[in-house]
């Protein structure tokens, strides 16, 4: 395998030493994209919050600090990204303030009907199964919840085969069943985000 498959593999699906070191990476790399994006979610108090695909914890921590009074919980498919993201949040997570556990974005392990606002930063391209993926995300949304997509541009362009363009992805959005769906682009850097209203 290149080096260039090993890393995407790892940033995909990060395990052990190597997977940790990219998990650091990332939190570091993403964390100005997070913060233009966190500033178009609007957050009511004692609001349920999930972050699918939550890598090594920084979006939970962001999201914590930023809503004092929300309940935040953390997905993600990579064992080594939940044990990462709770020892970055190991306080909050002692206290019951964010709950991380391991599970993928097509089986969510939560009712219907749960979260006020579910993100998903830098992870939905390497979904292999968009559809039943916001089929998911739709299921756990409560009623007038929003669901929010944050990426660099470049990476949907390399990544994704489908759901490359806002078309795309608005059509795949309604036909799931979200009511409004919004695209905000950063005017300086090459950074989206899509937001769904069920």
């Amino acid at each position: 395998m290149k080096l260039l498959d090993k890393l995407i593999e790892q940033a995909k699906n990060p395990n052990g030493i190597l997977g940790s070191v990219m998990l650091k990476i990332m939190n570091k790399a993403h964390i100005e994209m997070n913060r233009w994006a966190l500033e178009k979610i609007k957050v009511q108090e004692d609001a349920v919050i999930l972050d699918v695909g939550c890598g090594g914890g920084k979006t939970l921590q962001l999201l914590s600090k930023l809503h004092t009074t929300a309940q935040v919980y953390g997905i993600d498919y990579s064992e080594q990204a939940v044990k990462d993201s709770i020892r970055a949040n190991q306080a909050e997570v002692e206290v019951g303030k964010i709950h991380v556990q391991q599970a993928s974005v097509t089986n969510i392990p939560f009712l219907e009907s749960t979260f006020d606002i579910i993100t998903a930063f830098q992870t939905h391209y390497f979904w292999t199964d968009m559809e039943n993926s916001v089929k998911e995300i739709f299921r756990v949304l409560k009623k007038d919840g929003s669901f929010f997509i944050i990426s660099e541009i470049y990476k949907i362009n390399y990544h994704m085969k489908v759901y490359k363009t806002n078309d795309e992805m608005k059509h795949l959005y309604k036909e799931v069943g979200f009511n409004t769906v919004e695209f905000y682009e950063h005017p300086n850097r090459k950074w989206i985000c899509i937001k769904g209203i069920k």
